[in-house]
């Protein structure tokens, strides 16, 4: 039997994307997926220490695009380049199966599309989102 694309914790984060808004209302950079045409637009302010206090987020992608974009949303806050940056390739590889801890909290739910690689780059697009608007913020 083949498991279903779209599990029901995967639809829940979907629906569930904290700091979102529309993309007229983030002033950040676009960021698209090469893969899949994702996109994302994050906004960030930072403290004085350089980790993110604040941010929006505009989305279009698909359920694992959105569940994704849940799941960095819900974390980001605290959260320098360094430590996105480590994460970004930390889940590049845990998507591929060389690595087997989480690489960022929560994203155990989106296993199963660790063998679904052309849904690697929607998953990878908010962390990149992520850490373009912490740059662009610097």
């Amino acid at each position: 039997m083949t498991e279903p694309l779209y599990t029901r914790d995967i639809l829940r984060l979907a629906a569930s994307i904290p700091h979102l808004a529309g993309f007229d209302a983030v002033d950040g950079p676009d960021v698209r997926s090469p893969t899949c045409g994702a996109r994302m637009r994050v906004a960030v302010t930072l403290d004085g220490a350089g980790r993110v206090a604040s941010l929006s987020q505009a989305v279009e992608a698909c359920a694992f695009g959105q569940a994704a974009a849940a799941l960095v949303g819900n974390y980001a806050i605290g959260r320098t380049a360094a430590e996105v940056s480590t994460a970004l390739a930390a889940t590049a590889s845990w998507l591929t199966g060389a690595g087997e801890a989480e690489p960022w909290p929560g994203f155990a739910a989106l296993a199963s599309a660790r063998h679904r690689k052309g849904r690697h780059g929607a998953i990878l697009l908010p962390l990149r989102a992520l850490l373009a608007a912490i740059e662009a913020a610097s």
